[in-house]
């Protein structure tokens, strides 16, 4: 498999060349929710902060704790495994049973807190994820007004909407498992799904880097689909009005890029914004650390910002 092109940067060359997770105190991500809880009913919820593993994993050691199956187990979203994490899982207990959660041993792994609800945790549930994250490299006291400005363009523009390296796997080996499922080929049952998304990923990522080339990765054009920031909301823009360009101006909505459909496995197209939102941005210089905290869109790769800055490995 080729390797991945570098995709287009929307403010210029990047600013230096840097190192993350570094430890993973350097990579921190806090899972967001935004619900009510019954506090009753037969799942157990837990919000879990884990340090070098990885959320498959974090659920399976649930899942024998609790003596349930691993599809009684849910979560929102897959969180770095190299990386201080807190994000919540849902335990669908036995009937009779009341695991005692503070219990619950495993390497890397602790319950914050415990929480009863009526149904399942599903995947895409949760709001946001807040990032604080170090790149380390030497000479950062010397750059600080070009990074200050750099981050003042992310601040107020956004950045574009790049599905990070993750996605495509080592060496992009996910993209050539959705190709070997387009060619017929077998793969088994739970890649098949980390192939198709990574095709269809890469498709996404090219189109961007398209606009981004041409200055319209943050502006609305006749014709695109439009998506209301932080929502699932899309329209077409028949007509570009002065208040669309100035809501669009203003973040409140963003252009959208095509994820395709893939006919042949069944999958349908659909939109995802070429511009992210980058709220609550912060940023500070330690010595030869810089520290950026910020919160993300689910969905969205803290890579996609940290690229407008540093070229980090």
């Amino acid at each position: 498999m080729p390797e991945l092109p570098e995709w287009e940067h929307a403010f210029g060359p990047v600013l230096f060349a840097g190192r993350i997770r570094t430890t993973p105190d350097d990579f921190k991500v806090v899972e967001e929710l935004d619900i009510e809880f019954a506090h009753e009913g037969e799942h157990d919820w837990l919000r879990i902060r884990k340090t070098g593993a990885n959320t498959h994993w974090v659920a399976q050691r649930l899942a024998e704790f609790a003596g349930v199956g691993g599809r009684d187990v849910g979560y929102s979203g897959l969180k770095d495994r190299h990386a201080v994490t807190e994000q919540w899982f849902s335990v669908h207990r036995k009937p009779g049973t009341d695991p005692d959660w503070g219990r619950f041993d495993a390497e890397g792994v602790e319950v914050l807190e415990s929480r009863q609800h009526r149904r399942k945790l599903r995947r895409g549930t949760h709001r946001s994820n807040r990032f604080r994250i170090a790149v380390r490299a030497e000479g950062l006291p010397a750059m600080s007004s070009d990074i200050d400005a750099r981050f003042e363009l992310i601040a107020a523009r956004g950045v574009p909407n790049y599905f990070g390296e993750q996605r495509f796997g080592r060496d992009g080996g996910n993209i050539a498992l959705g190709q070997a499922v387009l060619d017929g080929r077998r793969v088994p049952r739970h890649k098949r799904s980390l192939g198709l998304s990574a095709l269809r990923s890469l498709r996404f990522n090219e189109e961007l880097d398209k606009r981004v080339r041409d200055g319209s990765w943050d502006s609305l054009e006749p014709g695109d689909t439009a998506n209301l920031d932080g929502t699932g909301s899309v329209f077409e823009i028949e007509e570009l009005t002065p208040e669309l360009q100035q809501r669009c101006a203003e973040l409140d909505i963003h252009p959208c890029g095509t994820l395709p459909a893939l006919g042949e496995a069944g999958v349908k197209a659909a939109c995802r914004p070429l511009r992210l939102r980058v709220a609550e941005l912060e940023w500070e210089i330690e010595g030869n650390a810089l520290w950026a905290q910020f919160t993300l869109g689910r969905g969205s790769y803290a890579t996609a910002v940290l690229r407008e800055i540093a070229s980090v490995s």
